[in-house]
């Protein structure tokens, strides 16, 4: 295939994946033609829509700085929080159906050319499957708001019982837009990745909480909209700034846990955890064991496909090692291509042990596609393994002193191996 869309890395993931993706953009299509003549579009509806999407263009270009270190941020394995919401949950509310599919490609065109104007961490058709979820879910608002309000398109009834009536089924529209874009896209993390666990699918659920502060404050503005002078929609953009700089610093906050390349946990968190760790098992019987793994050869990653895709294959591995690890188990990054492991609990050597040698099988199964239609293959990984307290150790130094001699015998044995301490 030629052209931008044939050069999409969407036509080498798995059929099942494809075939998913694919359905759900087709059928986005679909539902918006077959709900687009319900409702005629008037001039005064066409100078809403103008008004809504010069709106949405100022929230954009006055927090795409923050939107973007979100998406650099975020975990893959956890369903994007889209608080351009805002727009097309009141565009879907008091506008006809085919302006509110227009305000959702709107908004998702224009982030995307504003976001990201040179290199973009997203894949094109991730973009659009995004887009067509949120259609889905938009179409299946509008059904039930047609079906429900007392006068759809426009805001809720002005009399106490039917303005309560009206505000319910904008609530229930509402959430079976989020439940069909979420869903929507929870399925799709859970086709492309078999190893994710339903734990990782769910980590960042609470983010949702931000996704319906959003579908309220679009209840707000389809009502200023309706019944008030447009440019009070200058303040919602400003609400929208002022939430998205809360979000930066509860971001800047997670940063010095969590290693953006990776999403695992940082060095400095992940040795506190172990501290932790270490005090909870003192004078008592129960086993800590430490992992340490280097990711074999990698510097040939870099030379050959370059850095930025060479983060795209560790964070490949942190996904498979994350995936082989329990709950209470904690991973973090140390640098470069090493990683450390934290299992608390274990039991007995030979359990850690186990585990590792599941780590390192794992490893041989990841396939990391990269732009260009490249792909990495073949990926191996030397573990050392070290417990608490069979090894003398009485510190976290201690015990990762171990565990890194341990893994130091497995390079010099060949590479691709789990050895223990002696």
């Amino acid at each position: 295939m030629r052209g931008p869309i044939g050069g999409w890395l969407l036509w080498q993931r798995p059929p099942r994946v494809l075939g998913y993706v694919l359905a759900v953009n087709l059928l986005a299509v679909v539902a918006s033609a077959a709900t687009a003549p319900l409702v005629p579009v008037t001039s005064l509806d066409l100078v809403r829509a103008g008004v809504l999407a010069i709106a949405a263009a100022a929230a954009i270009e006055l927090t795409r700085h923050v939107e973007r270190q979100r998406e650099y941020a975020r975990d893959s394995t956890v369903a994007y929080v889209d608080t351009k919401a805002v727009w097309s949950v009141a565009a879907v509310i008091v506008l006809p159906p085919i302006l509110a599919t227009a305000m959702v490609v709107w908004t998702y065109a224009y982030a995307w050319c504003r976001i990201w104007p040179a290199r973009r961490p997203i894949p094109a058709h991730r973009w659009v499957f995004a887009a067509s979820t949120v259609l889905l879910g938009t179409q299946a608002a509008v059904a039930v708001l047609a079906l429900g309000m007392h006068h759809y398109p426009g805001a809720p009834a002005t009399g106490l019982l039917p303005g309560l009536a009206d505000v319910g089924v904008i609530t229930a529209a509402a959430v079976l837009r989020w439940a069909i874009n979420t869903g929507l896209v929870m399925t799709a993390i859970a086709l492309s990745g078999p190893e994710t666990t339903v734990r990782e699918l769910f980590s960042g659920f609470s983010q949702q909480l931000l996704e319906a502060g959003t579908a309220g404050l679009g209840l707000v503005v389809a009502v200023l909209l309706v019944v008030a002078n447009p440019f009070v929609l200058a303040g919602v953009v400003v609400a929208l700034v002022a939430i998205h700089r809360g979000i930066l610093l509860s971001q800047h906050q997670l940063a010095a846990r969590i290693d953006v390349t990776t999403g695992l946990f940082t060095k400095k968190w992940w040795t506190e955890l172990a501290e932790e760790a270490l005090r909870r098992a003192a004078g008592g019987t129960r086993v800590t064991g430490v992992l340490f793994l280097d990711l074999d050869h990698f510097k040939r990653i870099n030379d050959v496909h370059g850095h930025p895709n060479g983060d795209l294959v560790l964070r490949a591995i942190a996904d498979a090692v994350k995936a082989e690890t329990r709950g209470q188990d904690a991973v973090g990054r140390f640098g470069g291509e090493e990683f450390a492991v934290l299992v608390p609990d274990i039991g007995s050597a030979r359990n850690l042990e186990n585990l590792a040698e599941r780590i390192r099988l794992r490893i041989h199964t990841v396939v990391v596609d990269l732009p260009g239609e490249h792909r990495v293959t073949g990926l191996t990984v030397s573990i050392g393994a070290a417990v608490h307290p069979a090894d003398g150790s009485t510190s976290v130094d201690d015990l990762l002193r171990a565990a890194d001699h341990a893994l130091y015998r497995a390079k010099n044995a060949g590479r691709d191996q789990v050895r223990t301490t002696e």
